[in-house]
Formats: structure tokens, C-alpha cells, sequence
């Protein structure tokens, strides 16, 4: 005789849908083997068949409303035989387990995976675990298992996507990996590892390039009479030890502008939903080493004289050259500042050090004949290159920026308010 299986008391939750059906029609089951997934707004469980037998009829289908007393399937119990490959078993209990808050599933499936339901479907993994597999769109019948009974794990799910993205340098987003390519068949050619700097850096790079939406606004700024006063100041603190360059006051320029413009000193959370205003103002700055490149953060950069900034530049230019940088003295920045300008150049795109929204770049300043409605004067002009996170930013408030930030730099008076 065939059985009817419902779905048991699931407490005081009603019309629950169905996100996964985890047998089909001709499967051997045992007791406890899980049918269905059901999910609330607030958790997540999967149903037991309450004992074994063979699925003679389903009665529910992905994206069904069900409650306590629906018709899940009809069995046979009968129908026994050896048990299908083994899938996560939910306890006996119907109270449900929670998971974190809902994230919208992806209207596609990721470029990581493609979605084999049969195999997903036999994976050992708990309820939240297949949630979040099902979130990135990660078919979890191609994903090892490290727990217990080789059960998969939210990390297990993380690892995947990873090494997903890693092969290739790019197939997990969808392009052909970068072919092997034996060089010495041209000539003769030198291997050199990269340095542990290189590595991190440049994982970090390409995680920032790829994930956030760049956008760079250019922009000159006339700092003639700024670097009249820097000059004038560079003899009097020489003697001090002291060595004022422009990049200490492009850091109080910058400070103001992030006053002016709050935006530019926030992050977004993890889930991307919220944007999160830092009350205090560390710059990063970046320094270029024979190791590569490094950003140590300059922290309270408002609350700090021109002085007390030149000091701390100095000091950390000279742990970065000596590789004295702690971890500590590279975290909490808001924002970040790439000067190029004592090596050449005239403009480019620099990369937004994550989880920063934007990055100042600025090239080598020039002599450029400027207009002043009479005739043409000579004035140094600074090149300044902003590239923001455009889910942040607009363009309007990019441009906003950067031409409060001229008007800074060309009155060093504005540098007090």
C-alpha cells in the first residue's frame, strides 16, 4: 500500500515556500532522508521522510506554498531497496533553524558554477549551507566536503568560488584562462618570483578592479602660490629636521574636501546595502618600495599640524624602506592619496583601495601659460587624477570634489577653515 507524506508542525510558521525538492520520482529513500527545503523570511529547514521507501508520486514543485498537513509526495513502503546516495538528514525536530538575513538570489546563476539540481540535491550540507550555495549559485555537487562525514561547509562554499576565480586569472569571470605560453622558444628569458608584497598586492588590486565600478575624474589644480609659501617654509624647519612637502598639504586639502563632501568618507557594509560615515579622517598614502607597493595610513590627519604630518611622513617613508610596517599601520584608513608627482607623468587611473570609495592620484606639476582674462601668466599647475566607487559616487559629486579641492590648493588660506 502506498503512503501519503506530509509535511509535519513546523511550530507557528505558516505557508512556507518550497526552495528545493530533493528526491524525484523512482528514488529509494530511507527514514530521515530529506524531501523537501522550505524557507520563512526569517529560517530555513528541510523535511524528513519519516521512514523509508520508493517516491511513487511528488505532489509539490519548486516555489509551492506549503503548510503544516500539505501532501509533499506518496510512497511506497514496499519499495526498499538500498539506500541513494546519502543526503543531509534533518532532525526529527520541526522547529526550524535560523540562518542570517535574506539576500535576494541572483537573477542568474554565477559564472563560478553551472547548476546541476540531481547533484545538488544528493550534496551533504545543512540548510543554511545550501541557502548560501544557492545564493552565489554554487552547485553543490561539485563542492568538496571538510566536516564531519565529509558534510559541506559554509567555507568549503567559500573555497570553491575562490579557487573558481583564481584558475586562470580569469575564468571565473567568464573568459578563457591565459594560455601557457614557453617564452624561451623566442630567446633567452629570466624567471624571477614575485615578492610576498607583489603577491598580496597585487590580489588585492585585481579583487578592488574587478568588484567595484571605477570611475576617474581629472582635474588641475594652480598651486603657484602654495608652493611659493612651501618654500619659503622648507629653509626655516630644514634646520628642525623637518622636510614640509607638497604631499603634507594635499593630505590637509584632502581633509577638507571629505568635510566638505561625506561621502567620500564612508564604506559600504558587507551586504551593500548600507553606507557607513567614519567620524575621524585617516589617509593612506602610497609608498612605492624596492618590494613593491605598500599604504600605511596616516591616522587623524585633522587633528595634526603641518608639522606633526611632515614628521610622520618622514617616519613612515623610513619604515616602509626598512620593512618596519606593522599590520596596524596599514588598517583603518578613509581614504587614500597616490603621488607620482617626483617621478613624472601626467595623469592617470589609480585603483580604489577597497574598502576605501576613492583614491587621489597626482602627477608631476608643471609651468603652463594660464589666462587671466588679459593676458597669459605663467602658473604651476598640479594634475589631479580621482577615481571613486561609482555605487557611491555620482560624477557630479566626483567633479564637485576635485574642484573644491583645486580651490583648496590654490589659496593655502582655505587650508584654516
Amino acid at each position: 500500500m502506498t503512503k501519503e507524506i506530509i509535511v509535519p508542525d513546523i511550530g507557528d510558521f505558516d505557508s512556507v515556500e518550497v526552495i528545493e525538492v530533493l528526491v524525484a520520482v523512482g528514488d529509494s529513500i530511507q527514514a530521515e532522508d530529506s524531501l523537501i527545503s522550505v524557507e520563512s523570511d526569517k529560517a530555513a529547514m528541510e523535511i524528513p521522510a519519516p521512514e523509508a521507501g520508493t517516491v511513487k508520486e511528488l505532489k509539490v514543485k519548486l516555489g509551492d506554498t506549503v503548510s503544516q498537513g500539505s501532501l509533499i509526495l506518496i510512497l511506497d513502503p514496499s519499495g526498499e531497496s538500498e539506500p541513494k546516495v546519502v543526503t543531509e538528514k534533518s532532525a526529527p525536530s520541526a522547529a526550524l533553524a535560523p540562518i542570517s538575513t535574506p539576500v535576494p538570489a541572483p537573477s542568474k546563476p554565477s559564472p563560478t558554477a553551472s547548476i546541476d539540481g540531481g547533484k545538488t540535491s544528493k550534496a551533504y550540507a545543512t540548510p543554511s549551507v545550501r541557502k548560501f550555495a544557492r545564493e552565489l549559485g554554487v552547485d553543490l555537487g561539485q563542492v568538496e566536503g571538510s566536516g564531519r562525514k565529509k558534510r559541506i561547509t559554509r567555507e568549503d562554499v567559500q573555497h570553491y568560488i575562490k579557487r573558481a576565480l583564481s584558475q586562470g586569472g580569469g575564468s571565473g569571470l567568464g573568459v578563457e584562462p591565459m594560455p601557457e605560453i614557453d617564452f624561451s622558444q623566442w630567446g633567452s628569458i629570466e624567471s624571477k618570483p614575485l615578492t610576498k608584497i607583489n603577491k598580496l598586492t597585487g590580489k588585492f588590486l585585481h579583487r578592488n578592479w574587478v568588484t567595484i565600478p571605477h570611475v576617474t575624474q581629472f582635474d588641475e589644480a594652480d598651486i603657484t602660490d602654495l608652493e611659493d609659501f612651501r618654500k619659503s617654509m622648507v629653509q626655516e624647519y630644514k634646520d628642525k629636521g623637518v622636510k614640509l612637502t607638497m604631499l603634507v598639504f594635499l593630505l590637509k586639502a584632502v581633509v577638507s574636501a571629505m568635510k566638505q563632501y561625506p561621502r567620500f568618507n564612508a564604506s559600504l557594509d558587507a551586504t551593500g546595502d548600507n553606507l557607513i560615515y567614519k567620524k575621524y579622517f585617516n589617509v593612506g598614502i602610497a609608498v612605492d618600495t624596492p618590494d613593491g607597493l605598500v599604504v600605511p595610513v596616516v591616522k587623524e590627519v585633522d587633528r595634526k599640524s603641518l608639522v606633526e604630518l611632515a614628521q610622520e611622513l618622514m617616519e613612515i617613508s623610513a619604515k616602509a624602506r626598512d620593512k618596519k610596517l606593522k599590520p596596524a599601520d596599514m588598517q583603518g584608513g578613509c581614504f587614500t592619496i597616490s603621488s607620482l608627482g617626483g617621478i613624472g607623468g601626467t595623469k592617470f587611473t589609480p585603483i580604489v583601495n577597497a574598502p576605501d570609495v576613492a583614491i587621489l592620484g597626482v602627477s608631476r606639476s608643471k609651468m603652463q601659460p594660464v589666462w587671466n582674462g588679459k593676458e597669459f601668466i605663467p602658473r604651476l599647475v598640479l594634475p589631479l587624477s580621482l577615481s571613486y566607487d561609482h555605487r557611491v559616487i555620482d560624477g557630479a559629486d566626483g567633479a564637485r570634489f576635485t574642484s573644491f579641492l583645486s580651490r583648496v590648493l590654490s589659496d593655502t588660506r582655505r587650508l584654516l577653515l
